[in-house]
């Protein structure tokens, strides 16, 4: 299995207790104030040399299907692609998946757009992954996740 890291800032206790148990590991980004692009920068710099690519997943965006990924693991493996991105109904969104050839790009990021400036950059080196339904929703407030839970939400 491939290594899973999930980025966290500095007042993480509540986020390594949910994941405790679980085979992944806790990268610290000490400014995530600096914006998402810290956040990405942050994961690239601790994955292993190795490294062939690395999936950029949202922890706000849970609803992804499930058929997405293997098909950005496909057509990531077009001749003269090193980024494969979804998009969705309703637009381009996420999880990305960057070769590692764009790590270089990915360290350098800043701000709060994340990797979009990587993805715009160059049109001609991304393989987008055509999705048939609405990009999933985020979850960013308690009435968000009540009301993706359902009237069946055991709390």
């Amino acid at each position: 299995m491939s290594p899973v890291s999930v980025v966290v800032g500095p007042a993480h206790a509540g986020i390594a207790r949910a994941l405790e148990g679980l085979p992944v590991q806790l990268v610290l980004n000490p400014a995530p104030e600096k914006g998402q692009g810290s956040s990405v920068s942050a994961g690239i710099r601790a994955l292993p040399g190795e490294a062939a690519a690395a999936l950029i997943v949202l922890g706000d965006q849970p609803g992804v299907p499930a058929d997405v990924i293997p098909a950005l693991l496909d057509a990531l493996k077009i001749p003269g692609k090193a980024i494969a991105a979804p998009r969705y109904a309703d637009g381009l969104g996420n999880p990305v998946l960057f070769a590692a050839a764009v790590f270089p790009e990915l360290l350098e990021l800043t701000g709060d757009r994340g990797a979009r400036s990587i993805i715009e950059r160059d049109s001609g080196r991304v393989a987008i992954v055509e999705i048939a339904q609405p990009m999933p929703p985020d979850i960013d407030t308690p009435e968000d996740y009540d009301r993706l839970s359902g009237p069946g939400d055991p709390r």
